[in-house]
């Protein structure tokens, strides 16, 4: 019966098959698949880095250094949309008075940290790269694949808090539909959805787009700002009454000092804006005769970007915070104030009115909106430059189109979560912006002590101290950051970790070099086969030589063979993914050796077992030994430290790498 049913099922298949119209409809099918797969991964992200923040295009000549600021400012100018009520709801009366702390910090520990990153950076790799360069091996990479998590955190909440900003400047607006009143959660899911569509589309470099809204947005921030210092001037009675209620509240001045340290993590937010300056130095025009001025140059402009930027923002931080404080009650910066965070803007529609304040409003939602445009960019130019390079990523991820649904995904979760509230929200910002200003004080640190300067090392201890502290406090205060970025980070590890372990069996070996001496090697006899002993780098007397010889022989029959060659490979960093094979020639009484180092002893004795073929245009022969052990153990060794499991990882890399049975090198195993 069974026989029977399969017998019909065959038999309905073919005639499915034969049908013209199911034909056409199978290939139509095929080619939407195939059109969709090829749109999908279209987008790919290359070491240059395309996009907002990436390298500018070979044939262009870059931008003035304003112009750039411009570029980074839609990150850092646009915290004026909310930083003075969160100023406001977390400080109080002591809001002016932390913000001028978080202003002299500002100018004199941020600034000076990345002018010294942009100065030892000057390709744009930023502090990550610096830490990166300075530590080695496998904890330089842990510690980038963790910091990497608190970046994906500040970019992914510059995004969500953002558009939930836009958002509530939007419903905010007397103009706007009564219809779109209490749906904030779906609008600031609207704009994160349109932030994705223009990504899936494809985003170019929009630097002419980031001027005109820094420049409009910092123009009525002008107006309103002086517009209330009028006002204030007008009325001094505003003044003094605040006065009289800070020192009614406050009267100790140690314990207003006190609580303005306590506070002051709250609103660290503020300095969000420096590791995107320096990230988008590649888009500074470099002027000079040769590659070094024009390091030197651009280097120059990048310090007058972050220079000016830090001063025109403090300017504003600090006018803001006093207007809005004096000017707006206190209730109002509560949560179902009118000026919970919206403080500038509420003041904008109070002074002006409703055609300036919806001017202000529409300003406003555009710059929060591009500066989720520019933490996307960010994050898209982020993960292809580390995670790829350690072998950390599945291969999709060099595309921008999947990247950027994932990504879209993960902001919905998250607005989802806080319910689109920008104060709530905050935390988790400031762990991340100050996460990589540690990571950056942290890096300059270590740079003044390789270099050996005292003072500089002193400077930038203390700065570093100051960061260390304000991160804790904020993670103590505020948590949720820390479990966001945990989740982050943890998210980062498991896919990279997996993503090496699929990618063991690749090649991984960019080039194969040899030397005078092992080219004579290989080219003595080319049309003999070569046939390699593996050999640990660890014994170099002819004795151990001949006695591995002769093990060899009596297992494999090979002592009639010629053309026989020891083979040691040293494992140097095992933490590197790809990376270059020198060979040397070397004698120990008449037994010849090749000698090199690398990363991986199974995918190097591959590549260069594949070298040698290709060069005498024979095959070569590779004698290795079976691991004793627990096979996980070994795979865990080979996965971590470059050894173990040698045969078997040998066998599967040529065999991936060279399909073709009689073109591939023999192993033989004993």
């Amino acid at each position: 019966m069974g026989s029977l049913k399969n017998q019909q099922y065959k038999i309905a298949a073919r005639a499915h098959n034969s049908d013209p119209e199911t034909r056409q409809g199978s290939v139509r099918i095929d080619k939407m698949r195939e059109s969709t797969k090829s749109w999908m991964l279209g987008t790919k992200l290359k070491a240059d880095l395309p996009g907002p923040h990436g390298k500018r295009h070979p044939h262009k000549e870059g931008h003035s250094w304003w112009q750039v600021m411009c570029l980074s400012g839609v990150d850092y100018f646009s915290t004026l949309g909310y930083q003075p009520a969160i100023a406001a709801l977390a400080a109080g009366l002591l809001s002016p008075l932390v913000t001028l702390v978080l202003v002299i910090v500002t100018l004199f520990g941020a600034l000076p940290i990345y002018r010294r990153v942009a100065a030892e950076s000057p390709a744009g790799a930023g502090s990550i790269h610096m830490l990166e360069r300075l530590l080695s091996r496998w904890p330089a990479k842990i510690f980038v694949l963790v910091l990497l998590g608190f970046t994906t955190t500040d970019f992914m909440i510059t995004m969500t808090l953002s558009a939930a900003d836009a958002a509530e400047h939007l419903e905010a607006n007397p103009f706007v539909p009564s219809f779109l009143h209490g749906h904030h959660v779906l609008i600031t899911l609207v704009f994160l959805g349109l932030l994705a569509a223009v990504f899936l589309r494809g985003f170019k470099e929009a630097i002419g787009v980031s001027i005109v809204l820094v420049a409009v947005f910092l123009l009525v921030n002008l107006v309103v700002i002086i517009g209330a210092i009028i006002h204030i001037i007008h009325e001094p009675i505003r003044t003094i009454d605040w006065w009289t209620g800070l020192t009614a509240s406050h009267g100790n001045k140690w314990l207003a000092i006190g609580l303005i340290v306590l506070v002051f993590p709250k609103i660290a937010l503020g300095m969000s804006g420096f590791e995107t300056g320096v990230v988008v130095m590649p888009q500074i025009r470099a002027k000079g005769a040769n590659p070094t001025e024009k390091i030197a140059n651009r280097v120059r402009d990048t310090k007058k970007l972050l220079t000016t930027a830090a001063l025109i923002m403090s300017v504003l931080l600090i006018t803001s915070s006093f207007t809005t404080t004096l000017l707006i009650p206190q209730e109002e910066f509560q949560a179902g104030g009118h000026a919970n965070g919206r403080a500038l803007a509420y003041l904008a529609h109070q002074q002006f009115g409703e055609v300036f304040g919806t001017v202000y409003d529409i300003s406003t939602i555009l710059i929060l909106w591009f500066a989720g445009a520019s933490a996307m960019s960010g994050l898209l130019n982020l993960v292809p430059r580390y995670l790829p390079r350690y072998g950390m990523a599945p291969e999709w991820s060099r595309a921008s189109r999947p990247l950027t649904l994932v990504f879209i995904a993960v902001a919905f979760v998250i607005t989802l979560i806080f319910d689109a509230d920008v104060e709530a929200q905050g935390g988790a910002y400031a762990t991340g912006v100050l996460v990589l200003m540690t990571s950056a004080a942290f890096a300059v640190t270590l740079s003044a002590k390789k270099k050996h300067e005292p003072y500089a090392l002193v400077f930038y201890s203390v700065i570093t101290l100051v960061f260390v502290y304000t991160t804790v406090a904020n993670i103590i205060e505020r948590p949720e950051g820390l479990r966001i970025s945990s989740f982050f980070i943890c998210g980062i590890l498991i896919v990279s970790f997996i993503s090496r372990a699929m990618r063991a069996y690749e090649l991984r070996i960019e080039s194969v070099h040899f030397d005078k001496k092992a080219m004579q090697f290989i080219m003595e006899k080319p049309d003999v086969p070569i046939h390699l002993i593996a050999h640990r780098p660890d014994n170099f007397n002819l004795a151990d030589y001949m006695e591995k010889r002769g093990r060899e022989e009596w297992a494999h029959h090979i002592g009639d063979v010629e053309n026989v060659m020891f083979l040691e490979i040293a494992v140097m960093d095992p933490s590197t993914f790809r990376s270059d094979i020198m060979v040397k020639g070397v004698m120990v009484g008449d037994q010849k050796i090749l000698a090199a180092s690398g990363s991986a002893i199974a995918n190097d004795i591959s590549a260069l077992a594949l070298e040698i073929r290709d060069m005498t245009g024979t095959v070569p022969h590779v004698y290795l030994d079976w691991a004793a052990g627990s096979p996980l153990k070994n795979f865990l060794a080979f996965l971590f430290f470059g050894q173990g499991q040698v045969a078997p990882t040998t066998h599967e890399v040529l065999r991936r790498a060279e399909p073709k049975i009689r073109r591939r090198p023999v192993v033989h195993v004993s």
